[in-house]
Order: structure tokens, then C-alpha cells, then sequence
């Protein structure tokens, strides 16, 4: 069986950083692409008014990710424990943790993802106040993710138990023959070349579904020839070992809730620009700008994120918790200046950019250039938010994020913007500008609590038996 790398928690700190982050980062930024694509086929080739089929396909994710979060609880909780696991050399332990997480994940997709998610989506769309062109579009997207994104769910645990182990590469292979694979399907699907039917939007959705299939096996023959850093616990069961989804879901349902905030954010920002005049417009800028245009700076950060927490976990699991803190400073700094060359674009060709999406007519042109050059501030906030979260995670502190996202997010964000509808100057500059408060203040308050340090207290948890 594959060997855990030593080089994480041990030599040069910058050679550790680099090691996971630049992997780890690139696959997030990978696996964006395949959306980033889908939008500007949508926007070319799907006739729709004001891009309300782009304008569908932000939706419609930002209303999956709210409810299928319980399986980011799940697998966060899964690479805390995985990453602090590994750091001890504690192979066995590691196995049981990734293969009773499977387990709890496939049971919830097949009995709460799958049938809810069927039923609530023409609600879901409703809540937001989704125009009826947009949601022409959006519903059988939704569907087809709800019904059919277990081959998703797999992919996301996986690559998350690989990079909490010490393995960033084998999920970038991954990612790239899935990304690759999705781009082919959704175009074929969208513009329907050659003997593929055209499919339009929901074309975009079946691509997504489809295109971890590939991967998904060749896990599987890595698994069954002992190539993983993981294998089989020794004792096999077919429902899920109770403590250790206590434990996963102790450290995880922080972490989801986290996400359910964020998620509420941005379903009821979407709510705040829906309810505007030329809502579809200002819908479509927000897709634009900040579902696929700030995704380079999001997804990134996403990955920034991962590799602070396999870097401060692995490091207290190896008992250096000095050393954990120092990479996870390191990995804020890379963050920092990649999401700063990022603005720099977004400030001085904002109107080039949304024209890739062939979104160049008034007035979702105005509503996005003005919101880029607010996102070219934003994205060095969001980088380096992320980074220190990620530290938090790692050692097992998820609850401080969670109160950072509630406070942030919903009391800040959705605040401004409630506020300005009650004096009846809600636009879209007030909601603009409310995104970049909101992410300045949670940087100050992230860097404020992983600076002080309260949450080493909780070192403790590693030694705890599985």
C-alpha cells in the first residue's frame, strides 16, 4: 500500500506548502472550468432574454450546494480526522474513517438527496424569486443534479480523503480526465453536435452527472490493487459504524452549517437581486461575475483551504504544531498574491470579460463591469479568509468559522442589503458593495481568531481512539 509522505511534516516548510497547495489548487481551478465553459456555450448558443439561461445555471447551483451540504459536514469532518490520522502513521484508523464516511453518504444521497431534491426544486426556485424565463432553464438542471449526482458525491469524498492522506496528485489526474470528459458531454449536449440530441441548459447538467464515471472506476482498480494510502478496515459492515460518524459529524456539522450559511447568503443575495428592476439582467451579471469570473479566485481559494487543513492536521497529528501554523501563513501569503494578479484583470478589462459570455448588451454590461472591479478587492479577502480557515478546520475548530459565516454572511451581508430595501435604495451597486464589506470583515475576524490561538486547546482530539 502507498506510503504516507513525510515531506508534509517534516524539512523545508515552503517545500510542504508548495507540495500540496499547487496540486490542490490547480485541480479546483480544473474542476471550475468545466462551468466556466458551460456558461459560454449556454450564453451563445441557448436564446434566452437578458442570458436567463445562464442566469439558470447559477441559480441552480447555488440551490444545490444549500442542500446537499450535509455532505461537505461529512467529508470535512472526514479529512480533520483523516489528515490528523495520517500524520501519526496510523494507516488502519484512516481506512475506517474514509469507509464509514462512504457509507453514511451513500445512504443519505439515496434516501434524502435523491426524492427531496425532486419534489422541493420548483419551491426552492420560487424562494428566490426566480423569473419564469429563468426558471424554465433551471428546473430540469436541478433535477438532473438532485437525481443523479451520487457519481459527484463520490468524487468529492475521494479527493478529499486522497488530499487529507498526503495524496494531492492522484485527485488532479482525476480531475483532469473528468474535466475533460465534461467539457466533451456538455458541449455535445448543449449545441447537439453529430448524433448527440441538443439538449440546451440541462445539456450543461447532464455533462456534469456523466463525466465522474471514468474516474470513479479507476479509484476503484487503484483501491482494489493497494495503491491508496487507504484500504479496507478490517472489520466490514454495511451500515455506518456509529462513533465514527460521531466523530466525523462533531468536527464536519460545523463545517456544514458553515456552508449552509454561505449558501443561504448567496441564495437570498440572489433573492435581493431578483427582486430589483431588470432582475433577470442583474441576475445574469451575478452569475457572470461572481459564479464563474471570481471562481478563479474561488476555486483556488478553495483549494487553499484544503491544503492549510492537510498541513496544520498532519503536522499536529506528527506533534509540530508550530510548524502547522507557520505553512498555514505561508499558504494565506500565495493566496494573497495569486487572487491580486486575479483583480488586476478584473479592474482593467472588466467590459472584455463579460463579453466572453456574449453578455455585452445594456444593462447586464453596466451591472457587471461595476461589480468585477469591486470583486478585484474582494478575491485577496476571500483568498486569504480561506487559507486561515482552513488552519482552524485542520486542528479541529470548525465552530469559530461557523460563527464568522453566520455574523458575516447573513448578519452583515443580508443586513446591508435588507436595510437598503426598507429606505428603498436597494440596487445593485448597494448589493455590490455589500459582498466586499462582507468579505473584508470575515478576513479581519479569521485572522483575529487563528492569531490568538484559543482553538490549540483542542490538540487533544487526535489521540482520541476511533
Amino acid at each position: 500500500m502507498k506510503e504516507f509522505d513525510r515531506e508534509i511534516v517534516s524539512g523545508s516548510i515552503l517545500r510542504s506548502v508548495w507540495k500540496l497547495t499547487w496540486p490542490i489548487a490547480l485541480m479546483q481551478l480544473i474542476n471550475g472550468s468545466a462551468g466556466f465553459v458551460d456558461h459560454i456555450l449556454v450564453g451563445r448558443y441557448v436564446y434566452s432574454p437578458d442570458s436567463a439561461a445562464n442566469a439558470a445555471i447559477g441559480v441552480a447551483w447555488q440551490l444545490f450546494l444549500v442542500v446537499v451540504v450535509f455532505m461537505a459536514s461529512l467529508f470535512s469532518g472526514m479529512g480533520v480526522l483523516v489528515a490528523q490520522y495520517a500524520g501519526r502513521q496510523d494507516r488502519e484508523t484512516v481506512s475506517k474513517i474514509v469507509y464509514h464516511t462512504f457509507l453514511a453518504a451513500l445512504l443519505f444521497q439515496m434516501f434524502f438527496v435523491l426524492p427531496v431534491g425532486w419534489f422541493a426544486a420548483p419551491w426552492l426556485l420560487n424562494l428566490v424569486n426566480a423569473e419564469p424565463g429563468v426558471q424554465e432553464h433551471a428546473l430540469p438542471y436541478l433535477r438532473v443534479l438532485f437525481t443523479c449526482s451520487l457519481g459527484m458525491f463520490l468524487m468529492f469524498m475521494t479527493g478529499g480523503a486522497l488530499q487529507a492522506s498526503g495524496d494531492p496528485k492522484t485527485p488532479l489526474k482525476l480531475a483532469v480526465i473528468s474535466t475533460i470528459l465534461n467539457i466533451s458531454l456538455s458541449a455535445a449536449l448543449i449545441v447537439g453536435y453529430g448524433p448527440f440530441p441538443q439538449l440546451g441548459a440541462v445539456g450543461a447538467a447532464v455533462g456534469t452527472v456523466i463525466s465522474p464515471i471514468p474516474s470513479i472506476i479507476i479509484v476503484i482498480s487503484l483501491f482494489l490493487r493497494g495503491k491508496l494510502m487507504f484500504g479496507l478496515p478490517e472489520k466490514l459492515t454495511l451500515l455506518p459504524d456509529f462513533l465514527t460518524i460521531k466523530r466525523v459529524a462533531e468536527i464536519g456539522i460545523p463545517t456544514g452549517i458553515q456552508a449552509v450559511l454561505l449558501n443561504i447568503g448567496g441564495a437570498a443575495l440572489i433573492g435581493y437581486v431578483g427582486s430589483l428592476p431588470n432582475s433577470e439582467a442583474a441576475q445574469a451579471a451575478y452569475t457572470i461575475c461572481y459564479t464563474q469570473w471570481f471562481s478563479l479566485v474561488t476555486f483556488t481559494a478553495f483549494g487553499l483551504r484544503a491544503a492549510s487543513a492537510t498541513l496544520i492536521g498532519q503536522n499536529i497529528g506528527a506533534g509540530f504544531l508550530a510548524r502547522g501554523k507557520t505553512a498555514v501563513g505561508v499558504t494565506a501569503l500565495i493566496g494573497a498574491f495569486w487572487a491580486s494578479a486575479v483583480g488586476v484583470v478584473f479592474w482593467t478589462i472588466p467590459e472584455a470579460l463579460m463579453g466572453v459570455f456574449s453578455a455585452g448588451q445594456e444593462p447586464v454590461l453596466s451591472y457587471g463591469v461595476s461589480f468585477l472591479q469591486l470583486l478585484a478587492f474582494s478575491g485577496v479577502f476571500l483568498a486569504m479568509t480561506l487559507a486561515f480557515t482552513g488552519g482552524l478546520q485542520g486542528a479541529g475548530d470548525t465552530r469559530k468559522p461557523m460563527w464568522i459565516a453566520l455574523i458575516t454572511q447573513i448578519g452583515i451581508l443580508l443586513g446591508i442589503c435588507e436595510a437598503a430595501r426598507q429606505m428603498d435604495m436597494l440596487s445593485t451597486d448597494v448589493v455590490w458593495m455589500a459582498v466586499l464589506i462582507s468579505h473584508a470583515i470575515r478576513f479581519a475576524m479569521t485572522y483575529y481568531f487563528f492569531k490568538v490561538g484559543h482553538w490549540e486547546a483542542l490538540r487533544g482530539m487526535e489521540s482520541k481512539k476511533t
